[in-house]
C-alpha cells in the first residue's frame, strides 16, 4: 500500500483515517495530504485526516494539488514539510503520482540529481520523466 521512494518518504493512493495508525506503527512521523477535499465522492476530508494524524501522534500537512498542475508555492510547501519532518513522511493523493511529483519537484528545487530521483521514483512504480523535459 505504501510505496517507498527513499528512507525519508513513501507515497500512497488515498488512505483512510484508520490507515494512519498503521502508518504510525510503521514509523512514519508526518502525513502529507496532496489531495484537495471533494475531489471524489466518499473521500475522507482533510479535517478528518488531520484529526486522525493528531490522534496517532503524527504531524500533518495539507498541500492540495489539483490536476491543473503544480505552483511554486506548492513545491515550496512540500520542501518545507519535508525539511520539518521529524522522521519518515507518508504523502498521499488519489494514486500517489501527484505526491511523487511534488516530492521530485521539491528535491529538484533543492538541487538533487534528476537521474537519482528518476531511479527512486521508478523503483516505486512512478515515472517522473515528464518533469525532467
Amino acid at each position: 500500500m505504501f510505496r517507498k521512494l527513499d528512507d525519508s518518504i513513501s507515497v500512497a493512493g488515498q488512505i483512510a483515517p484508520a490507515d494512519i495508525a498503521d502508518a504510525a506503527a510503521q514509523g512514519f512521523a508526518m502525513i502529507i495530504n496532496n489531495r484537495p477535499d471533494g475531489e471524489q465522492p466518499g473521500q475522507p476530508g482533510g479535517d478528518e485526516m488531520a484529526a486522525a494524524a493528531r490522534a496517532a501522534g503524527l504531524d500533518y500537512r495539507a498541500i492540495p494539488i489539483t490536476h491543473a498542475g503544480f505552483s511554486d508555492d506548492q513545491v515550496a510547501a512540500m520542501r518545507d514539510a519535508l525539511d520539518a519532518a521529524r522522521g519518515p513522511v507518508l504523502a498521499f493523493c488519489r494514486s500517489g503520482t501527484r505526491s511523487t511529483f511534488a516530492w521530485a519537484l521539491a528535491q529538484l528545487a533543492a538541487g538533487e540529481d534528476p537521474a537519482t530521483l528518476q531511479a527512486k521514483a521508478a523503483n516505486a512504480g512512478y515515472d517522473i520523466a515528464p518533469l525532467l523535459r
